[in-house]
């Protein structure tokens, strides 16, 4: 009597009978699987661990966003137990009712107009030839790059305060002018004095403080095209104007358009250089919509003016938000 021969471990495992019983929680390849209840605990871990930063941006961010938004549409001085609620008078206001305040916004308007056109297209005409220069070169790049950008993150208020002292009247601007035999040039009020220099001069700062930044992004932008095109165009008779003009220009139009949008964002809304430099002098000629907004909110006292340095603040993002749309519309329909 024969007796058949027991299966072998591999059979046994084929015929779909484990040969060993797994442990709870583990897979066909010994991995252990998450089950429904720690799959649970590790969402609500999640969830516990991003709650102080979601909690701190709706109280931080939300509110006062919503908060900003409601007084636009009232008459607060701040210190009032209540609003009055006036609709949009706020906006009415100051763009064409009151005497008192839509003259000083149309002007501030104008200022801001020029601010926006010219440190744009001065930062581009300077960044761009400088970044060209800057990786071309061969030696000390590093160095170069870091001096620079040295008035990037040099701290905004001393450097403020040293184009001041540069721009006296017996400043650095002045007496240079007068040793080269260019005396005439000089301002004996002082560039930011004098109300025909004193915007322009402010646009020269402001261009001086931008270039930096859209430098560094048109060198990453040259870093990364195929050297083997420039050299294949240079092969065909292109110099060193054409090349760039050429072909390196347009392969970089979106850092330009990228440049353009911040320089047209910080020239619409900030105001910091205007405040600490000029504080809007001589007589209002350096003005803008930004220094406008904040003069309406904390320098005029008891007066019930929030709610309008809320609307100037809306509408100042309106014109921000209408500029990025137009940008971005642009940017597409040229790639």
């Amino acid at each position: 009597m024969t007796t058949a021969p027991r299966p072998t471990l591999t059979e046994t495992t084929a015929a779909g009978r484990d040969p060993a019983p797994r442990p709870a929680g583990t897979g066909a390849l010994g991995r252990r699987t998450r089950t429904p209840r720690r799959r649970g605990y590790e969402a609500v871990s999640g969830y516990l661990f991003v709650a102080p930063a979601v909690v701190l941006f709706a109280v931080m961010g939300l509110y006062t966003v919503g908060y900003g938004f409601a007084l636009s549409f009232a008459r607060w001085n701040g210190f009032a137990p209540h609003w009055d609620w006036v609709g949009l008078q706020n906006y009415k206001d100051l763009l064409w009712a009151n005497p008192a305040y839509a003259p000083r916004v149309r002007h501030a308007a104008t200022q801001t107009f020029y601010v926006m056109v010219a440190v744009p297209l001065l930062t581009v005409l300077v960044s761009f030839p400088l970044a060209v220069l800057l990786n071309s070169a061969r030696r000390m790049q590093t160095l170069l790059r870091s001096v620079y950008f040295v008035p990037y993150v040099t701290s905004g208020i001393a450097v403020f305060f040293a184009w001041q002292y540069i721009l006296q009247p017996d400043g650095a601007v002045n007496t240079l002018l007068s040793s080269v035999g260019l005396g005439s040039l000089s301002q004996p009020q002082g560039w930011l004095g004098n109300p025909n220099t004193a915007l322009p001069t402010m646009i020269v700062v402001s261009v001086w403080g931008a270039v930096p930044v859209a430098m560094l992004m048109y060198l990453t932008g040259l870093q990364t095209i195929d050297r083997s095109v420039l050299e294949a165009v240079q092969l065909d008779g292109a110099g060193w104007w054409r090349t760039n003009a050429s072909v390196v220009w347009p392969l970089v139009r979106p850092i330009t358009a990228i440049v353009v949008l911040l320089n047209l964002r910080d020239s619409l809304q900030g105001f910091q250089t205007f405040l600490v430099m000029t504080n809007g002098g001589p007589g209002d000629h350096t003005n803008v919509l930004g220094l406008e907004a904040y003069r309406l909110a904390f320098l005029k006292n008891l007066a019930p003016t929030l709610g309008l340095a809320s609307a100037l603040g809306w509408l100042l993002f309106a014109a921000a938000l209408v500029l990025a749309l137009i940008n971005l519309r642009v940017l597409r329909s040229r790639t």
